[in-house]
């Protein structure tokens, strides 16, 4: 993804100052979620605003306090961020706008004089926790979880003043450790050496990210209510115009049990021919869709497009429908 240079301090066309970016973030500082920031934008280019958690930092979009927030979506080892998923299918509309990728390895550390023989509790987010559970049962297997807001959170508490911050150490990134001076007990601490965050930056609607050929449209859907095959019917949308998902994840609606909804990542771009006709087909048939944007991806990947659903093959079809409608022609090709 290309860096947001900012305009801080440069004039517009008509000589008025224009306005640095603003951007929310799941902070404190030292999260993996400002690794990801990083990617994008720095302290010299955009205003920087930390947060306590996920739903403040889209929140802060919603209500025109931000321009942008990045927070994280989707870890490897433990799938999608619930609390990201249902904040951007509620709520005044929302669109991601670009995604970062981050590998992960954490650092256990503690205040100076602590060693591993002292620590009993454990500080960290719920994710990385259960990203680093072999590690801790084979180094500390009488340690237990006090779970906290974000891996810098608890590095900056274990930092402060606070004289019994309710925990011994920390698990955070090894930026964390530095910055708030703690001492590392040890370091490389993942029970997946290849685990990886992906980060997402989202706007407030406007316009779409040009497509790359190698893009990702995010939706959530909802399936018809008491209908057999209702699952099936949506799935065959993406199927039959040879739309692949790279993800796909449950959600409970929460107005009653055994409802659900779909958080939906599809290969291609909503400006590709193949993507809009699974979105018309989702809508005829999905009593909700939730359009949450179109972007490059991170990875450069561009899908498999199967014959017949190029955008040639879409335009030369509906010609060839448009022809006959006209009284052109009869034939089939």
């Amino acid at each position: 993804m290309e860096r947001d240079t900012g305009t801080a301090g440069a004039p517009g066309a008509d000589g008025v100052q224009e306005r640095r970016p603003r951007y929310a973030y799941l902070g404190p500082e030292g999260t993996f979620t400002q690794a990801a920031l990083l990617q994008v934008t720095g302290p010299e280019e955009a205003d920087l605003q930390p947060c306590p958690d996920v739903v403040t930092a889209l929140e802060r979009v919603r209500s025109g306090e931000a321009d942008f927030a990045v927070v994280p979506i989707e870890n490897s080892v433990e799938g999608g961020v619930n609390v990201t998923l249902d904040t951007l299918s509620s709520g005044a509309p929302l669109m991601i706008v670009g995604e970062m990728l981050v590998p992960v390895t954490f650092t256990l550390c503690a205040r100076p004089g602590t060693g591993l023989e002292d620590v009993r509790r454990v500080s960290t987010h719920p994710h990385a926790w259960a990203q680093c559970r072999r590690w801790i049962t084979e180094h500390l297997d009488s340690a237990t979880h006090v779970p906290a807001t974000s891996t810098a959170a608890a590095a900056a508490l274990l930092a402060s003043d606070e004289p019994s911050p309710g925990f011994d150490a920390a698990l955070c990134s090894d930026l964390s450790a530095r910055q708030y001076g703690l001492e590392v007990l040890a370091d490389g601490v993942a029970d997946n050496p290849h685990a990886v965050t992906r980060f997402i930056r989202v706007a407030r609607p406007g316009r779409l990210p040009e497509p790359t050929g190698a893009d990702k449209t995010t939706l959530t859907v909802h399936l018809a209510d008491n209908e057999a095959g209702a699952l099936l019917s949506m799935l065959e949308q993406f199927a039959t115009r040879g739309v692949n998902l790279s993800r796909i994840e449950s959600r409970p609606i929460g107005d009653s049990l055994g409802r659900y909804s779909f958080s939906i990542d599809a290969e291609g771009h909503v400006a590709e021919e193949r993507v809009q006709a699974t979105l018309i087909g989702l809508h005829r048939v999905c009593p909700t869709v939730r359009f949450l944007g179109s972007y490059p991806r991170a990875d450069g990947r561009r899908p498999h497009v199967r014959p017949g659903t190029y955008d040639a093959d879409f335009r030369a079809a509906r010609d060839w429908v448009s022809g006959l409608v006209a009284g052109l022609h009869a034939e089939g090709d």
